[in-house]
C-alpha cells in the first residue's frame, strides 16, 4: 500500500524531532558541566589565593614579634624594678610568638588578637625606653649636680679662707680680744624619730650646733645667732621663723636665729630649721653670724 505522501513528510519530520530532542538534552548538560566545572575551579583558586594571603600574615606577624622579642632583648638598665619587668615583658612574647605558631592561618580571630596583643607590647616597649632614658637622664644631672656642689663647697672654703683673711687683718688693728668666736659648727640632718640621719627622703628637719668661745673680753649680755642654710642648688631655706638681720652695713636673710645669754663663758646652741618643705639629695652648706659678722660655715651631705 503507498505511504501518502503529506503522511510521509509529517512521519519523517517527527522522527527527526525525536532523534533531535535526547540530542540537544546532552549538549545542555555538559554545558551546565562545563560551567560547573570553571565556577568551581575559580572557587578553588580563589580560596588558595587567599589562603596564601593569610599565611603571609601570619608569617609578618611572627617576624614582628620576633623583632619585638629582640628589641626587648637588647634593653639593659641598672635599676631592678626595671629589669623584673623587662623579664615579665619578655616572657609574654615568648609566649605570644608560641600560641602564634599553634594557630592555623585561616583563624583570622585569633590572628587579630594576636595583632592587639603585638601592639600592647610594643606600646609598653616604648614606655620602658622613655622610662629608661629619663633615669638615665636623672643620674647624669645627679652626678653633675655632685659635681657642682663640690665645686661650690670647693669656693666657699676658699671664700671663707679669705674673707678669715680679711677678719684676721682688721684684728690687728681693733681689740681682736672683744671679737665673739665660735667652734665646732655643724649641720646635722634629723629623721622623724628625731635620730639622726643623711638619707634625704626620712630627714625632717636640721639642727645647726656651735660654741661660742670663751671669752672674758668679749661684750657682756644677749647676742643674737643667725643661721644661714642653702639647699644643693644654693638656695636658702626659708620658714615662718626666717628674719632679717644687718651685718658689716648689709641685710641678710636668715633661715633661722636664736638669742643667747653671754657673760665670757662658752655656751652651746642649737637652732633648728624646720618647716622649710621636703630635702633633696645633695650638699646642705651652713653660714653662722652675728650682727658683728660671720662666725663661720658648715655643710651637710645628704645621700
Amino acid at each position: 500500500m503507498t505511504e501518502d505522501p503529506l503522511e510521509r513528510i509529517e512521519r519523517e519530520e517527527r522522527e527527526r524531532k525525536e532523534k533531535k530532542g535526547p540530542r540537544t538534552l546532552v549538549t545542555i548538560l555538559a554545558i551546565i558541566a562545563l560551567i560547573l566545572a570553571g565556577v568551581l575551579g575559580y572557587l578553588l583558586y580563589q580560596r588558595n589565593a587567599l589562603v596564601k594571603d593569610l599565611e603571609s600574615e601570619k608569617a609578618e606577624l611572627a617576624q614582628q614579634m620576633v623583632a619585638l622579642q629582640e628589641d626587648f632583648n637588647t634593653l639593659n638598665t641598672d635599676y631592678e624594678n626595671i629589669n623584673h619587668q623587662l623579664d615579665t615583658s619578655r616572657e609574654q612574647v615568648a609566649l605570644l610568638i608560641e600560641k602564634l605558631s599553634k594557630t592555623e592561618a585561616t583563624n583570622r580571630a585569633k590572628i587579630r588578637q594576636y595583632e592587639k596583643e603585638l601592639g600592647t607590647l610594643r606600646a609598653i616597649m616604648k614606655g620602658y625606653i622613655v622610662q629608661i632614658d629619663s633615669l638615665n637622664t636623672l643620674n647624669k644631672k645627679l652626678t653633675a649636680d655632685a659635681a657642682e656642689a663640690r665645686r661650690e663647697a670647693a669656693e666657699s672654703r676658699r671664700a671663707n679662707e679669705q674673707l678669715t683673711a680679711q677678719v684676721e687683718n682688721l684684728s690687728s688693728q681693733v681689740n681682736a680680744g672683744k671679737i665673739l668666736k665660735a667652734r665646732a659648727i655643724s649641720l646635722v640632718g634629723y629623721m622623724g624619730n628625731d635620730k639622726p640621719g643623711d638619707r634625704h627622703s626620712r630627714v625632717r628637719y636640721m639642727v645647726a650646733n656651735l660654741s661660742l668661745v670663751e671669752n672674758s673680753l668679749a661684750d657682756k649680755g644677749p647676742v643674737r645667732v643667725y643661721v644661714r642654710v642653702k639647699d644643693p642648688e644654693g638656695l636658702l631655706l626659708i620658714n615662718n621663723e626666717s628674719t632679717e638681720f644687718m651685718v658689716n652695713g648689709e641685710v641678710m636673710q636668715a633661715t633661722a636665729s636664736r638669742e643667747v645669754d653671754y657673760e665670757g663663758n662658752e655656751v652651746d646652741l642649737s637652732i633648728y630649721i624646720n618647716d622649710t618643705g621636703a630635702f633633696v639629695k645633695g650638699v646642705y652648706s651652713l653660714e653662722v653670724y652675728t650682727e658683728k659678722g660671720l662666725l663661720g660655715h658648715a655643710e651637710c651631705m645628704l645621700r
